[in-house]
């Protein structure tokens, strides 16, 4: 049985906009479904950029730690907006909160999401660790390895894998296929946050980055066609190797 964690942005969730775009949302749980409908075990971690930021907030005065805070609930906001929209499609589904909100979440254990998964519900995180200073793609990497999932897939808006450089910046930036943790830390590859990279190393988690833009892409990857950039803790390439790559 395939058990696999997805992060999705909260720029996704809004449609590039603030707050929650509801067509973009209900085609998330559509692939969602389609992908359980075919025994996929899927978990979920949404970010909040769509309302909230925690490090630009701090970045105009406030203190980052209730920055953080105010992040971590706008998350929350779109676990219950993209639950709703998998139940629509006839998917239980569970959100599990860091942050404890009886009324809307369950607490986040993991044994219980284990078992929400094992039974084939859809199991949302929210609220980031419960905790400031985190992101949520080194959360996504967190509850993968606690749920032992076997792979953690990280959507992205704007790229459809890991560059060498940002290709929106650089036209002449190269996507890599296959890329080992100790070489995307090593290169400083800003696609995900390098705690988020290093936890996946020590764990030998296999990470998936890909973009969200082409049709059926999370649908896709949750089922393991081959998509994006597979990130791994394999055999690094040595750096004359590199540079003739880029």
């Amino acid at each position: 049985m395939r058990r696999v964690l997805l992060k999705l942005s909260g720029e996704v969730m809004g449609g590039g906009k603030l707050g929650i775009d509801p067509d973009v949302v209900n085609g998330i749980a559509k692939q969602v479904a389609a992908a359980v409908n075919e025994g996929v075990q899927v978990a979920i971690v949404v970010g909040g950029g769509n309302f909230f930021r925690g490090a630009e907030l701090s970045q105009r005065g406030m203190e980052r730690s209730r920055a953080d805070y105010i992040g971590m609930l706008g998350t929350v906001m779109n676990c219950l907006a993209l639950q709703d929209f998998c139940e629509k499609q006839g998917i239980e589904t569970r959100v599990q909160s860091a942050i404890t909100m009886g009324q809307v979440a369950e607490p986040y254990i993991p044994r219980r999401a284990i078992r929400h998964l094992e039974k084939g519900r859809v199991v949302i995180f929210g609220a980031g660790a419960g905790m400031p200073y985190f992101s949520t793609d080194t959360v996504s990497a967190q509850r993968a390895l606690e749920i032992k999932a076997d792979a953690v897939l990280m959507s992205k808006s704007g790229v459809d894998g890991v560059y060498s450089d940002d290709p929106r910046m650089n036209p002449d930036a190269v996507r890599y296929d296959d890329l080992t943790f100790a070489d995307a830390l090593r290169l400083g590859l800003k696609v995900v946050d390098a705690a988020a990279f290093a936890l996946c190393m020590e764990n030998e988690l296999p990470m998936i980055v890909f973009g969200m833009e082409d049709e059926g892409a999370i649908a896709r990857a949750l089922l393991g066609e081959k998509i994006g950039t597979l990130v791994h803790a394999g055999t690094p390439i040595d750096s004359t190797e590199q540079q003739e790559t880029t």
